[in-house]
């Protein structure tokens, strides 16, 4: 398998989405129609104006466009519209299955109810299922957010616990490390849910955060992550564990001068999990594909190293060992007529 991975085969390629922010697909279009429907002033008419605004070289820039942005969304039908348009479009890319991220003290700190969140988007998770994709919600704590907001969170969501399968962490990291929410992380755990978070490249004290995140708090899989190659030891540990980490390389650049596939490679040597995914890719320009065929062209990638990541998205994936192999199976015969042709 030394030819290089072309588009076509990334396209029809099974994946699996690890890390995506259903807030983070709202298109320019889908904002204005429910400005519109909803009569909510965005600053904008136009969806050339909407993509003019989308204007930042921080993650502190990038979620004051990013939160402003969800206002338009007001009921159950909306979030259902918002996370059944991007689990269409994950279908059209192949994606077999996918964990969301959605983040609710966002919209209740505007007056939205808990239940009309989670309902509209696990309905639309449940809806997917007519066209064989599989999809499960990651409720994230706002970091920025006090830890107190992160306990009162998990008693509102207790009665939703059977729509919600695992608990993130995301937001601005800056003075909001990991240990912020060891009590809140410990608490979730004991109720059954399965836990990840953002290590967002970049940040001040990265590795210390990283560290916290392994091993104190002991997350499952680590999103983003890639600073972590600056610590040799780190990485031997995540690699011996079968840590997933959930790269996201178009937005990357966001705060970093490339993708960061060079390092998300040398992860890949090293023989860590790590995936490929597409974060939020209404602002960053790409979805799954988009992503997978950045890296590969940029990089000369081999079918060989682009099975290998979309193998270990499902490895990584919060499933059972059986559903792992009827997915890894998929890939494999996926690949053998591929041959074929």
């Amino acid at each position: 398998m030394t030819q290089l991975a072309t588009r076509e085969f990334i396209n029809g390629l099974p994946k699996a989405e690890l890390h995506l922010h259903l807030e983070g697909t709202l298109e320019p279009e889908l904002k204005l129609a429910l400005a519109q429907k909803n009569g909510i002033d965005i600053g904008q008419s136009t969806i050339a104006e909407i993509r003019a605004s989308y204007q930042f070289d921080s993650l502190a820039s990038f979620l004051a466009v990013y939160y402003p942005a969800m206002d338009v969304l007001q009921t159950e039908d909306d979030f259902y519209h918002l996370a059944f348009t991007y689990l269409q479009k994950a279908h059209q890319e192949n994606v077999r299955y996918a964990e969301l991220f959605f983040d609710p003290q966002a919209h209740m700190a505007r007056g939205i109810a808990f239940e009309t969140v989670v309902n509209g988007f696990h309905r639309a998770c449940t809806d997917a299922h007519a066209f064989n994709l599989d999809a499960h919600l990651i409720m994230c704590f706002l970091r920025d957010l006090s830890a107190e907001s992160a306990r009162q969170l998990l008693a509102i969501a207790k009665p939703y616990q059977t729509k919600i399968l695992g608990i993130g962490l995301d937001s601005d990291e800056h003075h909001n490390p990991p240990l912020k929410f060891l009590r809140e992380y410990g608490e979730a755990v004991a109720q059954g849910y399965r836990i990840t978070m953002h290590a967002d490249i970049d940040q001040v004290d990265a590795i210390q955060h990283i560290q916290q995140a392994l091993e104190i708090i002991r997350v499952e899989r680590l999103d983003h992550g890639t600073n972590i190659v600056e610590n040799p030891d780190l990485v031997d540990w995540v690699a011996q564990l079968r840590i997933g980490l959930t790269a996201c390389p178009l937005s990357n650049r966001l705060v970093a001068d490339d993708m960061q596939d060079q390092e998300i490679l040398q992860l890949m040597d090293h023989n860590v999990k790590v995936s490929i995914n597409s974060d939020d890719p209404a602002y960053f320009g790409g979805y799954i594909n988009d992503n997978y065929a950045a890296i590969a062209v940029k990089n000369g990638l081999t079918i060989e190293q682009i099975v290998q990541f979309a193998k270990n998205s499902f490895e990584t994936a919060w499933i059972s060992d059986a559903q792992k192999q009827v997915y890894l199976a998929e890939i494999d015969t996926y690949v053998a007529d591929y041959f074929k042709k």
